[in-house]
């Protein structure tokens, strides 16, 4: 039970950590993806989708170079952390927001883009500033959105595989998540305790997404 109990804890704070970033993150990325007209906007909507089309193997394989101890990003961390960036879980951290952009920025923006431009600037008319309309017309308009930003990014992060492989390894309480120990029961041919992860993965994802969708109903409703 313990074997099971400690890789599926840490996946579970992985994909908390990881959805709150990319929530506070992408959605001011989302917002202004929404209501640009820079010509920039297809070639930024490219790279943020790259992680959907890309095996994740390559994704992995370029992410531990740059968060390497000799890469961009992982030299600098070096010094001022003294530790590595690669095969840690603030490497995973980082990897998975890379890795699940995408699933939290894709549906920000179609809530976004849904919502139009009435009643922010309905708002702007009657005194509101640009922050406070956000706050208070944008974000309430669009929450199944925001929902399911944070519910696709917690699954996504929670199920990944190879780019947490290639960038964390496989260290028991440290990066060694559900995928991953998955992955080692079923090489060593225990299957009943690959069975036990995965069975509980499945049920998860399933009400997980059940939820997200009857809830997005709920909300839709409402707001009709």
């Amino acid at each position: 039970m313990a074997s099971t109990l400690g890789p599926l804890l840490l996946s579970l704070q992985l994909a908390a950590l990881t959805t709150l970033i990319l929530v506070l993150l992408g959605t001011p990325l989302a917002w202004w993806l929404s209501r640009t007209r820079s010509r920039l906007k297809p070639a930024i909507q490219a790279v943020v989708a790259l992680p959907i089309v890309l095996p994740p193997t390559v994704m992995g394989f370029y992410l531990l170079i740059v968060l390497g101890p000799y890469g961009a990003i992982g030299r600098w961390w070096v010094e001022v952390s003294g530790e590595a960036l690669t095969f840690s879980f603030t490497g995973l951290v980082i990897a998975s927001c890379f890795y699940s952009l995408p699933f939290a920025v894709q549906p920000l923006q179609s809530a976004f883009d849904a919502l139009g431009t009435q009643e922010v600037e309905a708002a702007r008319t009657l005194g509101a500033s640009e922050i406070d309309a956000f706050f208070t017309i944008a974000i309430p308009l669009s929450l199944p959105g925001f929902l399911t930003a944070t519910v696709l990014s917690f699954a996504h992060t929670l199920g990944e595989f190879g780019v947490v492989l290639m960038v964390g390894g496989n260290i028991p309480g440290e990066t060694r998540v559900v995928s991953i120990a998955i992955y080692d029961h079923v090489e060593s041919l225990d299957y009943a305790s690959a069975h036990q992860m995965s069975i509980i993965l499945v049920v998860f994802a399933f009400a997980v997404l059940l939820s997200m969708f009857l809830v997005n109903r709920r909300l839709e409703g409402r707001s009709r």
